[in-house]
Formats: structure tokens, sequence, C-alpha cells
């Protein structure tokens, strides 16, 4: 039975993909959970459509996250921190305020997209990855100052 995924199922395929599978396994699980319809004629030209647009709004996206990935580029911040005499921060710096730097500098960045690969609890400069999309990401310089 051949028929098409409408969501990723492990170990099978992803969604949109056309797979072979048992006639139980489709009949009696993968189309009554909603997870795959019956690769008909017709389920195929429109699964090749919805191929089509998808391709495009997903190159629409990939170029949008281009251009904020070069303005990203000439943005350089500073953040200030509570610290004690010997320079280490009380608490941390993480995504949350580098987003708030962000955004001070207009530029709307959600926070669940920004890394830093090391705790940053100490007066100094580092890096923070922004990932804007699957294939587009962004290394951030981004300074820790006493206030």
């Amino acid at each position: 039975m051949e028929i098409i995924l409408k969501e990723d199922v492990i170990n099978l395929g992803y969604k949109g993909d056309i797979v072979k599978v048992k006639d139980g396994y489709g009949r009696n699980f993968l189309i009554p959970t909603k997870k795959a319809i019956l690769a008909t004629e017709s389920a195929k030209k429109m699964l090749a459509e919805d191929n089509r647009q998808r391709a495009h709004k997903l190159e629409q996206i990939k170029n949008n996250a281009l251009e904020l990935a070069e303005k990203l580029k000439e943005v350089s911040l500073t953040i200030g921190a509570k610290t004690s005499s010997t320079g280490k921060i009380f608490g941390a710096v993480g995504p949350i305020q580098i987003a708030e730097s962000l955004e001070k500098a207009g530029l709307t960045i959600d926070r669940k997209i920004i890394s830093i690969k090391e705790p940053v609890k100490e007066v100094g400069s580092y890096q923070a990855t922004i990932k804007l999309h699957k294939e587009v990401s962004v290394e951030i310089p981004f300074e820790v100052v006493s206030e």
C-alpha cells in the first residue's frame, strides 16, 4: 500500500514522503490517526503543488534570515551587569539580556534562538550564536561591563 505521510513518523519517513507500508499498518494505524493518507493520483498532484508552494515560502524565509544576518553582523553589544570588586557577576548574563540589548539596538530577536557556549559569569568579551534558520546562523560579539 502506498501512502503519503502528513507528519514525521519515526523509522518510516518525513512529512510529504510517499512510502510503501503493509496494508494493516496503513489501514489500522497510520490513516485512522491522521498520520497519513492514501497515495491516490489526486493526492499525489496535491502533494506536488504543496511542495512547490512550500519551496517558495521556505526560500523567502531563508532570504529574510540572510538579510537579518547581514544587519546582525554589524552589531556589537555592550551589556552592563552588577559585579563584585573582583569582576564576578552577581548571577549570569544569558540570552534574555542579549535579546533585550538587541531590542534597544532596534532588532527584535527571540531569545530562544540565541545560544552562548560557556556561562557568562565574569566581565569580559564573549560570543553568542543566533540561529535564524536551519541554514543561517550568526556569531555576535558582546562585551560584559561592570555597572
